[in-house]
C-alpha cells in the first residue's frame, strides 16, 4: 500500500506554531507583501531576516506533539510505503523521527545563497550581506519558499500523487496552490482519500472522507487504524 500524506500548519499548531489564520499570532504581526515575496526581501532584507528569525526561534524551542510522532510511528512500522509531503517550514516531522520528509515550502532552519544555490544549516540569527560560506557572496536568504516562487519538489510529489493508494491531508486550509489541487491530482489517478482536520478545508468537498479535531486526537486515532489492519 502507498500513502501520500500531505501536512499543512493545523499540525504543528499545538506544537505552538501559529497557523496564517490565527489572531494575534506571529503572522499577523507583519504583511505578508513585506516578509514572504521575493519583492519584499528586495526592499527590506533586514525586516524580512528579522521576521525570520523570529520564526526560527519560536521552531526551536517547539516540541513535537502525539500527531508528529503517530505519523513517524506509521512510516517507521513498515505496513506501508509513506510519503510525508509538508507545507510547514519547521522541523518536528524530523525530530518525531520521519524520514525523507518533502518540505515543499523550504525550511526555516536552513539558509539559502541566492547567486549560488548552496544550502546549509541557518545560524540561529540572519541578517543582510551574511556571506555564502560557499561562494562568499553577500546573497543569504532563508531556504524559504515565498508568495509567486515555484515550490520544490513538485516532479516529486506529482510522482509520489500518481502512484498513491491513499492521499490524506491533514491541518491544511484547501486554500493555497498547487497544494490545495494534490487531493484532485490522487483522485485522478486512483486513489482514495481521507481528510484530517480542526475544520473543513476549502476543498472538503472533494475527499471521499473528512474527520474533524485536534490534530493531537484524529491523527494518533487513525494511525492506530491503520496499525491495526497489518
Amino acid at each position: 500500500m502507498r500513502i501520500v500524506i500531505l501536512s499543512g500548519a493545523g499540525l504543528s499548531a499545538e506544537s505552538g506554531l501559529g497557523t496564517f489564520r490565527d489572531v494575534g499570532g506571529l503572522w499577523q504581526k507583519y504583511d505578508l507583501e513585506e516578509v514572504a515575496t521575493p519583492e519584499g526581501f528586495a526592499r527590506k532584507p533586514g525586516l524580512v531576516h528579522q521576521f525570520y528569525n523570529a520564526r526560527r526561534a519560536n521552531c526551536a524551542t517547539a516540541s513535537p506533539n502525539d500527531a508528529h510522532r503517530a505519523l513517524a510511528d506509521l512510516q517507521q512500522s513498515g505496513m506501508a510505503e509513506v510519503t510525508l509531503v509538508t507545507q510547514n517550514i519547521d522541523d518536528l516531522l524530523e525530530r518525531a523521527g520521519a524520514r525523507d520528509v518533502i518540505h515543499m515550502h523550504g525550511q526555516v532552519m536552513r539558509a539559502l545563497c541566492a547567486d549560488c544555490g548552496h544550502r546549509w544549516d541557518a545560524p540561529a540569527i540572519m541578517q543582510p550581506h551574511d556571506p555564502c560560506p560557499a561562494c562568499l557572496a553577500p546573497a543569504t536568504r532563508p531556504d524559504i519558499v515565498w508568495f509567486g516562487e515555484i515550490p520544490y519538489h513538485m516532479d516529486a510529489i506529482g510522482a509520489a500523487l500518481a502512484r498513491a493508494d491513499l492521499f490524506v491531508a491533514i491541518g491544511t486550509s484547501g486554500a493555497v496552490y498547487p497544494a490545495a489541487g494534490f487531493v484532485q491530482e490522487a483522485r485522478h489517478h486512483g486513489a482514495r482519500t481521507l481528510e484530517l482536520n480542526l475544520e473543513p478545508s476549502d476543498t472538503a468537498r472533494l475527499f471521499d472522507e473528512t474527520r474533524l479535531g485536534p490534530a493531537t486526537r484524529i491523527v494518533p486515532d487513525w494511525v492506530r487504524e491503520m496499525l491495526n489492519q497489518r
